[in-house]
């Protein structure tokens, strides 16, 4: 690893294809004998500090069609928190379910999980029948693993029966020193970006852009009121740039007063903090406030001019939910891709079909989508949300700060770059944005 660390530093990516690939690697584990660590505690007493490892393990088997990554920088996801506390269930169940699909998939049912669902870095080396990627390319990850062998795909690869998300459903994941991917999950790192920012948006982006933007979401138009939980976190800051750049009108929500001033820094104009504006949806853990949904709705039309959100940017769930689809307008989207507060959301039905409300579900997103995200953050349009940077050896803290919200935007983890600054190949496009990449820095 030292030598490849070497080259890279170097700026002799072309030498990486001619080191030899290490045997092992260290790489950030949960490990199926722990399963039941945290058994019979409520999510928010799960720490992932005693769940996540550090450990070195054996570099997999390539194969057809993937490609071994050295990782100079990852980032958090919420998967990572999900997969640390073993909810809604341990990932080892899907690492057997995956190794009993072929034999070459079976190198993923071990007894650890290497974690992590976002990267940048550059190829060591590629499998038969990868032609786009070689040796020494710089390269960024989408999480989507797909194996595309049923017809069910082919329209959106999202929809293939075998679709998973690296990193969190497979193992090998960006959390490490080397990663194994699928050569199709390769996009072009952004010139002008650090490695900590090139990885940071990855997953969050992506998943943004499919939510919001694409046909297969809200599909967004100009003009659009677009209501956005967690304006300011890692799903919600990119949603809020999709929507100022895209011609809508963002309704942030944060939870203070320094998230609210995150969101103005991006342009919106439009925030509510329900923190001090003391939101409470629910009267207890059974009963929904209707009261408090019509005082929300109420504040929104007061900040748009009495217009009701269009799109309702869903993530939080179980806990804002039920307010969400009661304040989207007659004929509006509510779009989720998450539940981070819980799974089972409810909501007064009355309001969904006699208003012609839609729900949309929307999970990740497919090549074509991941690719135009990723091209809106190399051409600059698009910015990193990276607000604090920890070494590989401080994962563990890093998931412990989502997991209790103690963050802004995203988390970066340094893997194998010694420190943050470092992989800018394009300075000029970078100090025109200069400020807007370090919008979220050390909040």
């Amino acid at each position: 690893m030292k030598q490849i660390l070497e080259a890279i530093l170097s700026g002799d990516n072309a030498a990486v294809g001619e080191l030899d690939v290490p045997e092992h690697y260290r790489g950030i584990t949960v490990h199926a004998d722990e399963a039941a660590m945290f058994d019979g505690l409520d999510s928010k007493e799960k720490d992932p500090r005693k769940s996540l490892h550090l450990d070195d393990v054996p570099t997999p088997e390539l194969g057809p069609g993937e490609a071994l990554v050295a990782v100079m920088a990852s980032a958090i996801n919420y998967n990572t928190v999900w997969t640390s506390i073993f909810e809604p269930v341990s990932t080892f169940s899907f690492l057997k379910r995956y190794g009993k699909l072929s034999p070459l998939t079976a190198r993923h049912d071990l007894p650890y999980h290497v974690v992590g669902s976002d990267l940048a870095g550059v190829v060591l080396r590629t499998g038969p029948g990868v032609n786009a990627w070689k040796p020494g390319d710089e390269v960024v990850a989408h999480c989507l693993s797909v194996e595309l062998e049923s017809p069910d795909g082919h329209n959106d690869t999202m929809l293939d029966s075998e679709q998973r998300i690296w990193g969190f459903e497979t193992n090998f994941g960006g959390l490490a020193e080397i990663a194994l991917v699928k050569s199709n999950q390769l996009m072009p790192k952004p010139a002008h970006l650090t490695w900590e920012e090139a990885a940071s948006p990855g997953l969050v982006n992506s998943t943004a852009y499919r939510q919001l933007v694409s046909a297969n979401g809200a599909n967004m138009k100009q003009g659009d009121v677009v209501l956005v939980w967690g304006a300011s976190g890692g799903l919600g800051s990119y949603a809020t740039q999709f929507a100022l750049n895209g011609g809508a009108i963002p309704v942030c929500v944060v939870s203070s007063p320094e998230k609210a001033e995150l969101c103005r820094a991006m342009g919106a104009e439009l925030i509510i903090d329900r923190t001090a504006e003391g939101y409470r949806f629910w009267k207890d853990e059974t009963t929904q406030d209707q009261k408090e949904w019509k005082r929300f709705g109420a504040r929104i039309r007061e900040l748009t001019g009495g217009d009701d959100p269009d799109i309702v940017f869903e993530h939080p769930g179980r806990e804002t939910f039920g307010a969400s689809v009661y304040v989207a307008r007659k004929g509006g989207t509510i779009v989720t891709c998450a539940s981070t507060s819980g799974f089972m959301h409810e909501y007064d039905n009355r309001y969904l079909w006699m208003n012609l409300k839609r729900i949309i579900g929307s999970h990740f997103a497919n090549y074509r989508e991941a690719w135009e995200a990723n091209r809106l953050i190399a051409k600059g349009m698009v910015h990193p949300t990276v607000s604090k940077v920890y070494p590989l050896e401080d994962t563990a803290q890093a998931a412990y700060d989502v997991h209790r919200n103690l963050h802004q935007g995203k988390v970066g983890v340094l893997t194998l770059a010694p420190t943050e600054g470092l992989g800018v190949r394009d300075p000029a496009l970078r100090e025109q944005h200069l400020a807007a990449i370090n919008r979220f820095r050390n909040r």
